[in-house]
């Protein structure tokens, strides 16, 4: 089974429905226990970081983060589920993140913002998320991202300026993008992400 934590933020059906096209069941929920006993947790997230962090918080998704890195159990944040992953962002103020990485979320120096629609990124050689998709494109919507290197495979994409794009880092995997939004690129990325569970 897939937990999808609910905590306040994030296109919860949409990712729902996404997740579901792998066959597996699919549980939208809240449940400490049932979150970290699930077989893959996914962490969404849309708005600003410290809102999600405040969320996350209330439902205790920070330590259930925590314990399920400790116990090696699949874990993947998709958007502001990614980014408060790392250890601060500075989206109005500064605010504390969950810490799993040194980074800070800062703001993408570019023309234009919030990156909104489309845009290919530069996967990793070694990365399994973006098997067979290496090409593609993928859906974005952020103003804020990490400028730096994380975890053990990094792969980057452009607007502006270089900024992480996805992260895979032992049972920790995180998308700066929605997958759920992202056509069949995205699809092919989740079940790709399901076949490691």
């Amino acid at each position: 089974m897939i937990a999808i934590l609910d905590y306040g933020s994030g296109n919860l059906r949409s990712a729902q429905r996404a997740f579901e096209t792998s066959g597996r069941e699919v549980l939208i929920t809240s449940d400490f226990d049932a979150a970290l006993n699930a077989e893959g947790l996914v962490v969404p997230g849309v708005g600003a970081f410290a809102a999600c962090m405040n969320g996350l918080i209330a439902v205790r998704g920070d330590k259930l983060v925590r314990e399920r890195i400790a116990l090696k159990r699949p874990t993947l944040g998709i958007c502001v589920g990614m980014q408060i992953l790392f250890a601060q962002g500075i989206e109005r103020g500064n605010h504390k993140g969950v810490g799993i990485w040194e980074n800070t979320v800062e703001k993408l120096d570019a023309p234009i913002l919030p990156h909104m629609g489309w845009n290919t990124v530069t996967a990793n050689p070694s990365s399994l998320l973006f098997s067979g998709v290496e090409n593609e494109s993928f859906y974005f919507v952020h103003s804020y991202a990490v400028k730096k290197s994380a975890g053990e495979c990094a792969t980057f994409s452009h607007h502006g300026e270089d900024f992480l794009a996805a992260v895979e880092d032992g049972a920790i995997s995180a998308t700066q993008f929605h997958p759920e939004k992202s056509g069949d690129a995205g699809l092919q990325l989740i079940k790709n992400w399901i076949s490691t569970l």
